[in-house]
């Protein structure tokens, strides 16, 4: 058995003009059977689409059209035969068989349908992921995630920045609290990583100069939301000789390259969602945080406190009111309390109860969170301090600053989060293949 013999060519990949007398072979899942009585239809898939089998009683062979009736949905096969050009099959053609090759049978009934006249329950769609992902609008969604890491490393490669990676399991908490899942690390304790960004800022001391990481973190957060996991994929950049302006120049234009890939290469998969794309418009909005809280106190019955965190219903009143002034989904935070921001962010040297940290949104929530870095090691020991934590913990980290540690800044987007709000998905686990939160561990 070879590859040759069980499949010639990709359902997309067949053009009836093209071919000729050529016979090809396909392979794939038993999609649906239809038996008409005097003519029999298998559409077969694969992952880029479908093919339509078609068995006419009095020209096929009695044996092949009786084992194309008896086919169990979702059954493994590979077809071999002749192509003709049919406008009302699936990709525009019909496939007339020589040989039906059953390679595996599936069981019945299925866990749930793949054809997507029945819907199932988010839950049984996890439980049954294999099959899940036989639907073509889940399918679609992963082929769009890809284009967006593909787009992702294509703009960061081509804009100077090294791909890197970063250990997973570490002995400190990258910003301290309590969100940290430990494990048992030989003869002692050690966390799963919240974030790269110590190792990332050590990189900077190291003179790689521009670094990215595609990675996964891990948060012990007990949330129950559709926007929360405890394992997600974060997107990481940092750069040295640079401030906050210059990555978060850095990460719209990103956000926009990734929106014109998508577009460019994955509007089979954007038609089979419904969705159609705009391609964000550069520069995002600028918001300060003075501006955010004024716009909640004005907008909304909640009244936050200078010096207060944006929830939930606070970001949705902002990201509405910028979209109604600029049509646009996607902005900036800046000029947040240092006092609430991460340890490492760098406070204005003029203003120090400021930090250079930002966030940027979407209409609907958070996608990313970055700032200018503390470079000198003295201001970063008090900023640890300051926040209750042990500079002792921090010794690997801090070394790298008493060394030659140049100015620099860097941010981190959520993968599915930005998917998410792209493709506007209401649950994050649909952007997921096998998501972690507090209730799920399996499969």
């Amino acid at each position: 058995m070879t590859l040759a013999n069980l499949r010639t060519h990709y359902a997309s990949q067949i053009k009836p003009e093209e071919l000729g007398d050529q016979k090809v072979t396909v392979a794939g899942w038993v999609h649906e059977v239809r038996d008409l009585g005097g003519i029999c239809f298998v559409v077969l898939r694969d992952r880029t689409g479908r093919s339509q089998i078609t068995l006419v009683k009095k020209k096929t062979d009695p044996e092949l059209l009786e084992q194309a009736r008896k086919l169990v949905r979702e059954s493994v096969v590979s077809i071999t035969g002749s192509v003709k050009p049919e406008g009302k099959a699936p990709n525009g053609y019909e496939l007339i068989p020589d040989e039906i090759t059953l390679l595996n049978e599936a069981d019945s009934p299925l866990p749930m349908d793949t054809t997507g006249k029945v819907e199932a329950e988010l839950d049984t769609r996890l439980d049954s992921r294999f099959i899940d992902l036989r639907r073509e609008r889940t399918t679609s969604i992963f082929k769009i995630r890809h284009e967006v890491l593909k787009a992702v490393r294509g703009y960061l490669t081509d804009n100077g920045f090294i791909e890197t990676s970063s250990p997973k399991v570490v002995a400190t908490a990258t910003e301290g609290g309590t969100s940290l899942f430990p494990i048992t690390y030989f003869d002692r304790e050690a966390f799963l990583n919240q974030s790269p960004q110590l190792f990332k800022q050590i990189l900077m001391s190291g003179g790689l100069d521009r670094v990215f990481e595609i990675g996964p973190i891990f948060r012990a957060e007990e949330h129950d939301t559709r926007r929360h996991l405890n394992e997600a994929t974060s997107i990481d950049i940092e750069a040295s000789f640079c401030d906050h302006f210059d990555v978060m120049e850095v990460l719209e234009n990103m956000v926009a390259y990734i929106y014109e890939q998508v577009i460019a290469n994955a509007s089979d998969s954007l038609a089979v969602l419904g969705v159609e794309l705009q391609v964000p418009q550069v520069p995002f909005k600028r918001v300060t945080y003075d501006e955010a809280i004024e716009i909640v106190n004005s907008t909304t019955d909640e009244m936050l406190n200078w010096g207060d965190d944006l929830g939930t219903a606070a970001e949705h009143a902002i990201g509405e009111y910028v979209f109604k002034e600029t049509g646009e989904s996607h902005y900036f935070i800046i000029d947040w309390p240092t006092e609430i921001k991460p340890f490492y962010a760098m406070p204005y040297e003029d203003n120090p109860i400021l930090s250079k940290g930002f966030d940027m949104m979407h209409r609907t929530m958070e996608l990313s969170s970055g700032a200018q870095r503390i470079h000198i090691p003295e201001l970063l020991i008090e900023r640890i301090e300051s926040q209750g934590l042990d500079p002792e913990g921090f010794e690997f980290y801090l070394k790298a600053f008493r060394y030659g540690m140049p100015p620099h800044a860097g941010w981190g987007i959520g993968c599915e989060r930005l998917v998410m709000t792209m493709l506007g998905v209401e649950n994050i686990r649909d952007v997921v293949l096998f998501p972690r939160d507090r209730r799920r561990l399996s499969p």
